[in-house]
């Protein structure tokens, strides 16, 4: 029996992927168990400088099992499964790494929340985002009430959300929800390796504060924003790499970034 997540490092990347075809890589409890451990040992892993979420099969994840959700008994294993899933979500946001997610067939549900808590997203064009919460009488969960409303107006939100709205590759690129659409499933990790080049080539310690300070700028108001501006910068400033990228200016060469 095949594991239901595959994990490796190949080239710097660290490649976490669903690996239940056969149910449209849907989540049961071992699969999210399984993606949160991965990303923990990628994110603890100094060869590793971004992450890659990929799905097996013709669609990266259509949500939670319905098996699994039709199991649930009681309150308590109820809450269980919520906190277990939500913890996926939360993983991806607080890693220092950036998570690249790519995505072909359908991201629905807590598919798509679970692209939504990534950095950048690469979408095969025919690719589909759904959210079918509403057809089956919940809300979205996994963080999507707040990282929609981060790319598209509220009014939208709601309009989506309450409709169960699918939303094709290329009206997620319009709203800034996609990085990339690209044509044809085969090329679609390629393009997302290719895409990671920058962020593997980049000064890490700058990555790392990036995605903290961004995905924790909308609750911030400007007064905290450079404070916390300048004490990463202060930070920054006396560090090897800062040095490296002077060095490099000067050389008029590109810059080797150790972290340090």
């Amino acid at each position: 029996m095949s594991s239901p997540v595959i994990y490796r490092v190949e080239d710097q990347i660290g490649h976490i992927i669903l690996n239940r075809p056969n149910h449209t890589n849907a989540l049961n409890e071992e699969m999210v168990v399984m993606v949160v451990e991965a990303l923990r040992v990628a994110e603890e892993d100094p060869d590793v400088k971004v992450i890659i979420l990929s799905g097996e099969g013709k669609s990266f994840c259509i949500g939670a099992d319905l098996e699994v959700m039709m199991s649930l008994e009681n309150a308590r294993e109820t809450t269980k499964w919520i906190e277990l899933t939500s913890s996926l979500a939360k993983t991806i946001v607080d890693l220092d790494k950036y998570v690249i997610t790519a995505v072909q067939g359908y991201a629905a549900g807590a598919g798509f929340s679970i692209a939504l808590a990534s950095d950048f997203i690469i979408a095969e064009r025919k690719a589909k985002f759904a959210l079918n919460y509403s057809k089956l009488g919940l809300i979205p969960d996994l963080g999507m009430t707040k990282h929609l409303v981060e790319h598209v107006p509220l009014r939208v939100a709601k309009e989506w959300i309450s409709s169960g709205k699918e939303i094709s590759a290329e009206e997620a690129l319009e709203k800034g929800i996609v990085n990339q659409i690209i044509n044809g499933n085969a090329n679609l990790l390629k393009t997302a390796i290719d895409f990671s080049q920058f962020i593997i080539n980049g000064a890490p310690l700058c990555n790392k504060y990036v995605k903290h300070l961004l995905n924790r700028a909308g609750s911030s108001n400007l007064d905290v924003a450079l404070m916390n501006e300048n004490m990463v910068q202060t930070v920054l400033l006396q560090t090897e790499d800062y040095k490296e990228g002077i060095r490099a200016q000067f050389e008029k060469r590109k810059p080797q970034f150790t972290g340090n």
